[in-house]
């Protein structure tokens, strides 16, 4: 199966591919030559996977604050766990 460019995937597509790069790494059953492979392109897929991140949250805040609504709030995880 041909690999897509990074620049063609979404963001769900970097993070299942991300994942199963990890996990075949973990396995330790590849040569050196694939590992440094699946490496390099995990780590580019982390770094685009960021950036796609970073514009969408700069996103929401421009439309929060085009709207007159309140600047995002760091996530509370354990504000619904009472």
């Amino acid at each position: 199966m041909a690999k897509k460019k990074l620049e063609n995937l979404s963001f769900e597509e970097s993070l299942n591919e991300l994942d199963t790069i990890v996990q075949s790494l973990e396995q330790g059953e590849l040569s050196l030559e694939e590992s440094m492979a699946l490496f390099e392109r995990g780590l580019n897929l982390s770094q685009l996977s960021q950036v796609k991140l970073q514009t969408a949250e700069q996103k929401v805040q421009i439309l929060l604050e085009k709207n007159g609504t309140a600047q995002l709030t760091d996530f509370d995880s354990s504000a619904g766990e009472s």
